[in-house]
């Protein structure tokens, strides 16, 4: 049974529909998407992943990675037509343009910057430097209480609290918050329990920090059961991806529309370079490649560190560079192979469909 959604307010922001596209890279979500969301009244987040080559390559011009973050926000508004809200996703791990993207992405009017992929202690500090500040909700995505409450902490001493949480669960697509298959999928791990923790931490320290469900959520009655559960909204990748506004190219979409469970797998050994579980469609020709160690040791695109390393330049038994991968899928790195990365909810995917119907769908308005 349908049943109207309420809004979702971010710091000075009210999203009329309280679903927020995830940010997906490298150049999956990009500004046709998210200006396609926030058309339809969702806060559309864009992806800073590699935006210095992709809207370099867009507008001929050579461009780094604040003049492409800031670029990037104005042409997803102009997409939405001055509607809903524009978010950027900007992750820890990206750590040689954490900065310059954050600053960039205000730069060009941005309404939410949401951040993980690692805990982002810097974000408050960083933000507080650009005269916008006030303006703009931070997010931080976390996979746990204790790393909300870690957060909420170290952000006070800068004077600042985050404008909500999301709270990704262990059925997300790309990155997700663990190291090893087991704990992930631990059962205590659910995104319920999960965001039942994260509502407990925000009760005691800060009521009112709106939390924001992640990973796994497919259709309207599952947005209703979160926000039952005491949730603002939903965040939802995977639903996004299949869509015809997606960065995704012809064979991503189709192997998305056609894979089942079992097409789906969190890659561990070989894995990401920042360490941690990184779902994705086995079927992708660059997985293939890195499991049978065909791939030789390379990283010469240097977005994705851990402790400033990729350790995927040295060893490929146990890493795979995702830059190269990714950036193959949109046409940045036709030397390689491509990476499709989707979560576990592809499986109950069986066709691509416009923003608009999508919205509509998720808003109880018309089912697909």
């Amino acid at each position: 049974m349908s049943k109207k959604l309420l809004s979702l307010k971010l710091r000075n922001k009210t999203i009329d529909v309280p679903v927020i596209q995830g940010g997906m890279g490298i150049g999956l979500s990009g500004f046709t998407l998210a200006g396609a969301v926030a058309k339809e009244g969702g806060l559309g987040v864009l992806s800073s992943a590699a935006l210095d080559r992709l809207v370099s390559k867009r507008k001929g011009i050579k461009l780094n990675h604040r003049e492409a973050a800031r670029l990037e926000v104005l042409d997803a508004r102009e997409i939405s037509l001055g509607k809903g809200a524009i978010g950027m996703n900007i992750m820890v791990a990206l750590i040689n343009s954490y900065e310059e993207s954050v600053l960039g992405a205000m730069d060009g009017g941005v309404d939410v910057i949401i951040s993980g992929a690692g805990l982002p202690f810097a974000l408050a500090e960083i933000a507080k430097t650009h005269d916008r500040y006030d303006e703009v909700a931070l997010v931080p995505i976390v996979s746990s209480a204790r790393a909300a409450e870690v957060i909420i902490k170290k952000w006070e001493k800068a004077g600042r609290l985050p404008d909500a949480f999301v709270v990704e669960g262990p059925l997300a697509g790309g990155h997700i918050g663990w190291r090893d298959v087991e704990t992930a999928m631990d059962p205590q791990n659910t995104l319920e329990n999960l965001v039942k923790e994260v509502l407990e931490v925000c009760a005691k320290f800060h009521p009112g920090i709106p939390v924001i469900a992640a990973g796994g959520i497919y259709s309207h009655q599952d947005i209703l059961n979160y926000i039952d559960l005491g949730c603002a909204g939903v965040q939802m990748g995977t639903r996004f991806l299949a869509t015809l506004e997606s960065g995704a190219n012809e064979n991503y979409k189709n192997l998305l529309v056609n894979c089942i469970d079992s097409d789906i797998e969190l890659a561990a050994k070989p894995g990401s370079p920042c360490g941690m579980l990184f779902r994705v469609l086995k079927a992708s020709p660059f997985y293939q490649e890195a499991l049978s160690l065909a791939r030789k040791p390379k990283c010469d695109k240097g977005y994705l560190l851990n402790k400033g390393k990729c350790s995927a330049k040295e060893n490929n038994e146990t890493s795979f560079c995702i830059c190269n991968g990714l950036s193959a899928s949109v046409g940045i790195a036709p030397e390689e192979k491509e990476l499709y990365t989707v979560g576990q909810c592809a499986s109950l995917i069986t066709k691509i469909v416009s923003v608009k119907d999508l919205m509509s769908e998720l808003q109880g308005l018309a089912f697909a």
